[in-house]
């Protein structure tokens, strides 16, 4: 599973990593982006900058597909997520899963964003028009 779950200082392509679930057995395939949008409770973004403890947030990646693969018995689940400084508009994280129905294809890729943000020692840094702040890591 380890090519499948990445961190990455470039730009993310979504059908890179939407790539890396397709199978022909897959009727179901779901693909989530996660984008910097241009502001967050009423503040103008200027950018996002990612930070993580690389080694550690790989482990709880991978822990994280595993957690869908026992839940939902989906074996192909890819993540990427990028880190340092990202422009409004870029991806920061891209998770495909596929199974053999659309349902719990929903279901674990709902899942796994949820659980990336609790789990994963991601940091993210939003810049303020007036401001900035640390979030994220739990």
């Amino acid at each position: 599973m380890a090519n499948r779950i990445e961190l990455t200082d470039k730009p993310i392509s979504p059908e890179a990593v939407t790539a890396k679930v397709l199978k022909d057995e897959n009727g179901g395939v779901v693909t989530f982006l996660g984008t910097v949008r241009n502001s967050f409770e009423g503040k103008p973004v200027r950018f996002l900058e990612y930070e993580a403890y690389p080694e550690m947030a790989l482990k709880k990646m991978e822990e994280l597909a595993e957690e869908i693969r026992t839940k939902w018995g989906i074996d192909d689940v890819a993540i990427t997520h990028r880190l340092g400084h990202l422009e409004i508009g870029e991806v920061a994280v891209v998770i495909a899963v596929a199974s053999p129905h659309r349902k719990e294809a929903f279901e674990a890729c709902e899942y796994a964003i949820d659980r990336l943000k609790e789990i994963v020692p991601i940091w993210k840094k939003e810049a303020f028009v007036g401001g900035e702040r640390w979030v994220g890591g739990e």
